[in-house]
């Protein structure tokens, strides 16, 4: 284990080092427990994920991806990994702990409180919100990294300061195929990009700007722009909105793997189906929702869109 930093090495066991408070969650690549740390008292995010079940110890992949954890969540808008330790299951399986700091919500929860309350969020927060996560994307995409997965259950917030951390990252290609499928939302296919739907093989960092797209749009509606519940009612939520793709506005869509003929749909108002969302804001999500994955914005461009003009962007 000497190569994740050494710390692993450190004595004791995740189970002498903390004691556990209580489940916060299922993720999809194992339990998450919030615990607190014997030493320090530090309350943090303890996550236990299996690894292969015919892996002897720790395989150099997880070694690998866990040290790109580290090294990218020296980012601000990045969950901080803290610690890994290693540990065994009843079976005497290996199990790995990811020592994460904690915190207090997510996207996910903090959207329902105004969906609840039946008040918009404010816009200079969606823009805040909007800006962090942008900036948190280019920096993992800088480093040449995906997540695939992102979506408002993991992008994580501290609600003083209304910091916004991304969290789950990299974690698809370290660990195992997902766990089982405890809830639906677990495998949520909302925020899936439509080249991935359509079972294209090599993705690049757009797919992630796409999910990006689906967090802004829900920000300022309070509601999932595309709820599909299946792959291909996914697709139809697609295409009703932004209308059937084709070769003119997306080169390659027939050939790629799962492509049928779709009914045939024109594009809607994207200012009718995100009201309250001004002209620049609907500008950069157009530009986040392009179907051609060569056109969509980068997240590095998206941080320097006219949306964001006027805000306090160094201290965020």
């Amino acid at each position: 284990m000497e190569m994740i930093g050494g710390e692993a090495n450190k004595g004791a066991t995740a189970m002498e080092a903390f004691e556990k408070l209580e489940k916060v969650g299922e993720g999809t690549y194992g339990k998450v427990y919030r615990a607190r740390e014997k030493a320090t008292g530090k309350i943090v995010a303890l996550k236990k994920t299996r690894l292969h079940e015919d892996e002897e110890g720790v395989p150099p992949t997880t070694l690998r991806e866990v040290s790109i954890l580290r090294m990218l969540s020296r980012d601000p808008h990045i969950v901080k990994l803290m610690d890994v330790k290693q540990g065994q299951n009843k079976e005497g399986k290996t199990v790995l702990y990811l020592v994460f700091e904690y915190m207090d919500t997510d996207l996910k929860k903090f959207i329902r409180t105004f969906r609840q309350s039946g008040e918009h969020i404010p816009s200079p927060i969606v823009k805040s919100l909007m800006f962090q996560l942008c900036k948190g994307v280019a920096f993992f995409h800088g480093h040449g990294i995906l997540h695939r997965d992102l979506k408002p259950h993991n992008l994580l917030m501290d609600r003083e300061t209304m910091m916004l951390k991304i969290a789950d990252l990299g974690l698809a290609r370290a660990f195992t195929v997902p766990l089982k499928k405890y809830t639906h939302e677990i495998l949520t296919l909302w925020y899936r990009a439509p080249e991935v739907l359509l079972g294209a093989t090599h993705y690049s960092t757009a797919v992630d700007i796409w999910s990006v797209g689906c967090i802004f749009a829900e920000l300022v509606t309070k509601q999932a722009i595309f709820p599909g519940d299946s792959e291909l009612q996914q697709l139809l939520h697609i295409f009703r909105l932004l209308g059937t793709p084709n070769e003119d506005v997306w080169p390659g869509v027939s050939k790629l793997k799962d492509w049928h003929e779709y009914p045939q749909w024109s594009p809607q108002s994207l200012a009718k189906a995100v009201p309250n969302l001004d002209e620049m804001g609907l500008d950069l999500l157009l530009q986040m929702l392009q179907y051609d994955p060569a056109k969509r914005i980068s997240a590095k461009a998206a941080m320097e869109h006219r949306y964001f003009d006027g805000l306090n962007k160094d201290s965020l």
